[in-house]
């Protein structure tokens, strides 16, 4: 990937979720084949052997370790979270790359609502669990990945888990981008002064597993287009540069807390995802949803 291209990610370690399949598995090979030793963790033990294989089939150096993560488990993510702390004293860059899309009414273990609970609180549990190893390396960077999916609908403060209305995936998709903005807006403010910067990225729509059970109608509600012919569907390669660009660009070091879009900082973000006083709302939710 050129992104990397010039770039000594030596010594550095990278976090990514998500990383057996798509955008994070095509990040990983990115940063790998810069020198970064990256820890790739997802759900799947066997999809992930087989990402490190294919890695290294390309890479024969590329130094690389697997976690074992659930995202729809808080006990998980605890665990994920201590042996990647063991794996890895200083943590670099922590990709917020897994997720989910307009799946069906369901609970994680924990009982949240299975778009939030994966998409965002399960993140937002591993990155607090993470934070110091995030700042032992003096430069940290936290990259949430949102989309221009945000836009389906604002997250209800009042009932983020779909307690109290009738559920419609669209908006609960949109809810879970929407939050993951929101918390890159108020993880930036809260751990600038600790050298870590925080950014959410739309990666555009790229032909990944996550649109395996999507409709001609859900292609169309996440593009806002009636015409979907007409519209660019990205390879994963062609997605996962701007999260890429996003873990490696000195110029962001100035920067934090913004949207990205197309390897830059994007104005085109709904107003309500960059609301100072609803990050600061939905951090305090989400605390006392995961417990730390």
């Amino acid at each position: 990937m050129g992104i990397v291209n010039g770039s000594d990610l030596t010594g550095m370690t990278c976090v990514i979720t998500g990383a057996s399949s798509g955008l994070g598995r095509e990040s990983a090979r990115a940063l790998a084949s810069a020198g970064a030793h990256v820890v790739l963790a997802a759900r799947n033990p066997d999809a992930l052997l087989k990402t490190r294989d294919w890695i290294h089939a390309e890479l024969p150096n590329a130094k690389t370790s697997i976690v074992e993560l659930d995202l729809a488990s808080l006990a998980s993510v605890r665990l994920a979270a201590a042996a990647i702390a063991e794996i890895a004293p200083a943590i670099d860059v922590l990709m917020n790359n897994a997720g989910v899309m307009f799946t069906p009414f369901g609970r994680t273990e924990d009982g949240f609502e299975m778009q939030l609970g994966t998409n965002h609180l399960g993140h937002f549990a591993l990155t607090n669990l993470l934070s110091a190893r995030l700042e032992a390396a003096g430069n940290g960077r936290v990259i949430n990945l949102s989309s221009e999916g945000h836009r389906l609908g604002d997250i209800d403060l009042d009932d983020p888990n779909w307690e109290r209305r009738e559920y419609d995936k669209y908006s609960a998709y949109g809810a879970a981008k929407t939050a993951n903005v929101l918390h890159a807006v108020e993880l930036n403010r809260r751990l600038f002064k600790r050298g870590i910067r925080a950014y959410a990225v739309h990666p555009g729509m790229v032909a990944t597993h996550l649109m395996r059970h999507m409709s001609s109608e859900d292609v169309a509600v996440a593009t806002s287009s009636a015409d979907i012919s007409t519209f660019e569907v990205l390879t994963p390669e062609e997605g996962a540069a701007t999260q890429v660009w996003a873990a490696v660009d000195p110029n962001l070091r100035d920067h934090g807390g913004v949207y990205l879009a197309d390897c830059r900082i994007s104005r085109e973000v709904a107003r309500y995802a960059v609301d100072d006083a609803r990050a600061g709302r939905l951090w305090d939710i989400s605390t006392a949803l995961c417990g730390d």
